[in-house]
């Protein structure tokens, strides 16, 4: 005579190969063709006061205002190029000198940046 138990797990083992093949694929139900491309989200450029820490042609170096532990370091875009390149033939920025840099948040390139140069060479 079988014993109960052997008999409960002979049933359970044939009902899960049962469900198993009853079920579709996980897979099968995903198709490649559907996904829909979306369009990278635009961030709106922020302003950050800063004080100048050291500038060279193609960087600047800044501490925030509001966490002067905080430091970063800008790149400049192409229309921040020329527009630094008149303002360094007028004398530049130096240490020290506070400014306003718009940024895109998350991202080390400044937009624009307004604030004037110290005229103490």
């Amino acid at each position: 005579m079988r014993s109960p138990r052997i008999a409960l797990l002979r049933f359970a083992a044939a009902f899960v190969f049962l469900a198993s093949l009853a079920a579709p694929a996980a897979h099968a139900q995903m198709d490649p063709a559907g996904t829909v491309a979306s369009k990278p989200l635009k961030t709106k450029p922020i302003w950050m006061k800063a004080q100048v820490i050291h500038v060279n042609h193609d960087s600047m170096v800044v501490r925030e205002a509001d966490h002067p532990m905080m430091v970063h370091t800008f790149t400049f875009s192409k229309k921040m190029t020329e527009a630094m390149e008149k303002v360094r033939a007028d004398g530049g920025y130096q240490r020290g000198d506070v400014i306003s840099i718009q940024h895109e948040k998350g991202k080390e390139e400044a937009l624009a940046i307004r604030g004037k140069p110290n005229q103490n060479n």
